[in-house]
């Protein structure tokens, strides 16, 4: 009977000695996320100013306190293709996919990492997984980003489909708004590009981009008058723009009747 009684009592510590172990390996494996969060959301940050060096610092000290934390990869796997390093991340896009496969914004990222490494077909299983995600707020992206990459094929009836597919789950998706004014815009169809045009003005601010499609959209349907007020827009308000730059070369070109 005694050597049952300490069986027992045996049996009691371990189980409590167990649960202790166990409680602070849980309380040192959230300290370690925590941290890891910490020092993500920092190098995020740095990412986002430029600040690549001090972004990678942040990012490297995520994975080494917390190797397994998904949104570490997919954040320094972005910073390596910023930098030209696209064996590392790939290695670490694909990591960050492996711990968290429902990932839908790590899908689209991949993606376009595909994308510009010209794999489109893996390129285009990336961006569909990603919108297939029922609980991705924002579908319209990676459907988008599927015809931006079958652009580069070119694939442009393909683009076009894509783009039609955006803006059916969206109208008032202002990129794939203005894809298909350009679209529309190449194919010489003016009418539907300035039509594309006005409702991509109606949810977004004017970007270079647009605003140089918008003068040469209505220059085409010998709207001069409405095609100046855009290339005043365009110089007054960027300047220093790569489409500025066009603008003034497209204006000499006509003064000199080439």
């Amino acid at each position: 009977m005694k050597t049952a009684k300490v069986l027992v009592c045996v049996f009691i510590a371990i189980s409590l000695l167990a649960c202790s172990t166990s409680a602070e390996r849980k309380r040192e494996k959230d300290k370690a996320a925590r941290a890891a969060s910490a020092y993500t959301q920092l190098g995020i940050e740095y990412l986002r100013e430029g600040n690549y060096e001090l972004s990678l610092s942040k990012l490297q000290k995520a994975l080494e306190v917390d190797s397994d934390y998904a949104l570490a990869h997919g954040s320094i796997a972005i910073l390596y293709e910023k930098v030209g390093d696209d064996k590392l991340a790939e290695k670490h896009y694909r990591k960050a996919l492996s711990l968290n496969p429902d990932d839908a914004g790590g899908h689209n990222n991949y993606g376009q990492f595909l994308c510009y490494q010209d794999r489109y077909e893996e390129a285009k299983e990336e961006f569909m997984t990603a919108a297939s995600n029922p609980f991705y707020a924002t579908p319209t992206v990676p459907i988008t980003n599927a015809g931006l990459c079958a652009k580069r094929i070119p694939d442009m009836p393909l683009a076009e489909e894509y783009f039609r597919q955006a803006l059916q789950l969206d109208e008032k998706f202002a990129p794939a708004l203005f894809q298909m004014a350009l679209f529309k815009f190449e194919q010489g169809a003016f009418l539907s590009a300035r039509a594309y045009l006005q409702r991509f003005q109606e949810v977004a601010e004017h970007n270079p981009e647009s605003l140089w499609l918008a003068v040469r959209t209505e220059f085409a349907l010998k709207d001069e008058n409405t095609s100046g007020h855009y290339a005043i827009k365009l110089r007054e308000n960027f300047p220093n723009s790569e489409q500025a730059i066009l603008l003034l070369e497209w204006e000499n070109e006509r003064r000199s009747g080439r």
